[in-house]
C-alpha cells in the first residue's frame, strides 16, 4: 500500500540542522508490530504515525525499538505536514495522542505546541552518573522519564563523551544534561537517550517539558530562549504557562514521497 512519507528537520530554519523526523499518514493504525517495524526501517530519533479523526489526527511516535509517550520535534514536524502540504493554509490542529490533546499553532515564524510541563525534584546524584557522563553534576532533578543534571558551563555540556552503555543502565529513560547559556540564549542542553534506541537525541522537545519549568525557576522568566547543542544543533523558544509549556520553532522540509507497506 503506498503511504504518504515526509522528513521534516524541526526547531531549524535551515536544512540539515534541527532534528529530522518522519511523518506518515495512515487510514488506520496497523498493527504496534508493524509500525515498529516502520520506525526501524526509517531509521529516525522519531517516526509519527497520523491518523485523520474528523478535523483532528491521532498521532503516535515511535524511535527505532520502542512507542514513546511524548515527542516535541515529530510533533513540530506532524504539524507542519498538517498545515503545509494536506491542508494548506490551516493555521491549528489538534492532536490526540497518549499524552492527551495537544494543540499547535502556525505562527509568523514557525509553530506553537502546547504540551504539558514535567516539573523535575531534586534527587541525589544517582551512583554511576558523573562516571557515565565524564563530568560532576552540580546538582541533579528527575521526572518520571528523564534525569537533569546541571553542569557548570556550556563549553562543558558541549564537550561530553559520555558512555552511552552507563548511561543506559541508569533507572531513567534519558539523561537531560544542561548549563547556563551563552550569547542570545538562556541555557543549553544535550539529551542522551540510547535506552530507547537514540544516542543522543538532537533537538528534544520533550526535555524542554522539563527545562522549560527548571530554568524558569532558577531565572525567574517565564519566557526563554534555548539551544541543544547536539552536532546539528536547534533553537526553541519556551514559555512556562502554569502546568503547560509552550514550544515554538521552525521546520524545514527535506524528502516527499511514498512509502511502500
Amino acid at each position: 500500500m503506498p503511504t504518504p512519507l515526509f522528513q521534516v528537520d524541526a526547531f531549524t530554519t535551515r536544512r540539515f540542522a534541527g532534528n529530522p523526523a518522519a511523518v506518515m499518514l495512515l487510514a488506520d493504525f496497523p498493527a504496534d508490530s508493524v509500525l515498529q517495524a516502520i520506525a526501524a526501517e526509517n531509521n529516525l530519533a522519531e517516526t509519527a504515525f497520523l491518523v485523520p479523526e474528523g478535523r483532528d489526527y491521532r498521532l503516535r511516535w515511535f524511535t527505532p525499538t520502542v512507542e514513546v509517550p511524548l515527542c516535541g520535534h515529530a510533533t513540530l514536524a506532524s504539524a507542519a505536514v498538517v498545515m503545509e502540504r494536506l491542508e494548506p493554509g490551516r493555521r491549528r490542529v489538534i492532536f490526540h495522542t497518549a499524552s492527551g490533546p495537544l494543540a499547535v499553532d502556525r505562527t509568523d515564524t514557525g509553530y506553537l505546541m502546547d504540551f504539558p510541563a514535567r516539573r523535575p525534584e531534586p534527587v541525589p546524584v544517582p551512583p554511576g552518573m558523573a562516571e557515565a557522563l565524564g563530568a560532576d553534576p552540580l546538582e541533579v532533578v528527575a521526572d518520571t522519564f528523564n534525569y537533569l543534571a546541571l553542569l557548570e558551563n556550556a563549553q562543558i555540556v558541549r564537550g561530553l563523551v559520555p558512555d552511552l552503555a552507563a548511561i543506559a543502565r541508569l533507572d531513567r529513560s534519558g539523561v537531560i544534561v544542561t548549563a547556563p547559556g551563552e550569547g542570545d540564549y538562556d541555557f543549553i542542553s544535550r539529551y542522551f537517550a540510547p535506552a530507547k534506541g537514540i544516542p543522543e537525541d538532537p533537538v528534544t522537545g520533550g526535555a524542554h517539558c522539563a527545562l522549560a519549568p527548571y530554568w524558569a525557576g532558577r531565572l525567574g522568566r517565564a519566557t526563554l530562549r534555548a539551544f541543544q547543542a547536539s552536532q546539528r544543533g536547534g533553537e526553541i523558544t519556551c514559555r512556562l504557562a502554569g502546568d503547560r509549556v509552550e514550544l515554538e520553532g521552525a521546520c524545514v522540509f527535506y524528502l516527499e514521497g511514498e512509502a511502500d507497506i
